[in-house]
């Protein structure tokens, strides 16, 4: 195991990089802080250097050419070997209004970031770069095959999820690994079924903003499952109960409960005494599967508001599964309940057979 490097981040660059956080994403605000406090800013960082790769991908104002020469910029900055300094101000002369003024903020103070990415120990760092290599690679795969109409097939789906998601979860795995011996004595089947927990989530999201991306003249669907049931992805449009797309639909919300399932076995590999570590995990999984829930009652749903979580449904998550957090039989009989009635037999790829995780 890795030993805690002596030169930690200072107090000012902690508190704003909580800053930064609570600004870009009250969800894993929210979820961040159930963590171990060794874990805390560690796991905060990789979100934000992800947040910043992600801004990069989505600023339409940026070129194929500027984002891959961003995206290599930024990998090279983790690393160590390009200042961020100058990448913050190249990159943010360039933003544009699409850009929301959180995320314009972080990349602005992406030396902070860095800084405390600096701090991290050998093992913590070298996760984070490998995740953000690969995302970054992946995520200029997609950008310049990507088309208003959907996604190939599965197997393309699967390969997306694994590059903006999966990968995340590996490199969480490993910060978990990192910080717990107990934890690590489980690396390869955490590090197997991290990239199912990941992708469930990625997929549970991808079908949330459908429509939403839609507007924005993007699709993650794949076309091969719903040409299979009849429909062409390019007569998409929202507020339509077509039978045709709603099987293709549900089909993918079941490829997204399978994933979810194993993701429920992912958590409970962890200790149960790393009730923390657990909560933490479980309030992301909980929240996806009641969206799923959502999606599969209201399939002519128009846009992501129409199948929001009311505050009722997120208090109660997280007041059960912390209650319930240390105790298995208890988490699969709740896991079980609430999926009732939900689809979830299509299988999918691995990352494995796709060859696609070094």
């Amino acid at each position: 195991m890795s030993a805690t490097p002596s030169n930690g981040p200072t107090d000012s660059d902690l508190a704003c990089q909580a800053r930064l956080l609570q600004d870009v994403s009250r969800t894993f605000a929210l979820t961040i802080p159930q963590l171990p406090h060794r874990l805390r800013w560690p796991v905060t960082n990789a979100y934000l250097l992800c947040r910043i790769a992600d801004t990069i991908e989505d600023e339409p104002a940026l070129s194929l050419a500027q984002k891959q020469a961003f995206l290599d910029r930024f990998v090279q900055m983790i690393a160590g070997r390009e200042d961020a300094t100058l990448f913050a101000r190249d990159l943010s002369a360039l933003l544009s209004s699409s850009t929301t003024e959180q995320e314009r903020d972080l990349v602005a103070r992406s030396n902070r970031v860095i800084r405390i990415t600096a701090s991290l120990n050998s093992s913590q760092r070298a996760a984070i770069v490998r995740c953000l290599r690969i995302m970054s690679r992946g995520m200029m795969e997609f950008q310049e095959t990507r088309v208003p109409v959907g996604l190939k097939d599965l197997a393309c789906l699967d390969r997306y999820c694994y590059y903006v998601a999966g990968v995340v979860g590996e490199m969480l795995t490993e910060l978990f690994c990192d910080y717990s011996a107990e934890v690590n004595k489980q690396r390869q089947d955490l590090l197997a079924l991290s990239v199912a927990y990941a992708r469930g989530l990625q997929m549970t999201n991808i079908l949330k903003d459908l429509w939403d991306d839609r507007r924005r003249g993007v699709c993650w669907l794949p076309r091969d499952v719903f040409r299979a049931s009849g429909f062409d992805l390019e007569r998409l449009a929202p507020g339509k109960a077509d039978p045709r797309f709603l099987k293709g639909f549900f089909e993918i919300v079941a490829v997204a409960m399978r994933q979810l399932r194993d993701g429920l076995r992912y958590v409970l590999l962890i200790p149960a005494h790393e009730a923390g570590l657990r909560r933490y995990l479980l309030w992301s999984l909980g929240l996806s599967v009641l969206t799923l829930r959502s999606l599969y009652r209201t399939p002519s749903f128009g846009n992501g508001r129409n199948v929001k979580l009311s505050r009722l449904s997120v208090v109660a998550l997280v007041v059960l599964t912390s209650v319930l957090a240390r105790s298995d039989s208890a988490l699969k009989f709740l896991f079980t309940t609430v999926t009732r009635g939900l689809p979830g037999t299509v299988k999918m790829q691995t990352a494995k057979s796709l060859n696609i995780g070094s």
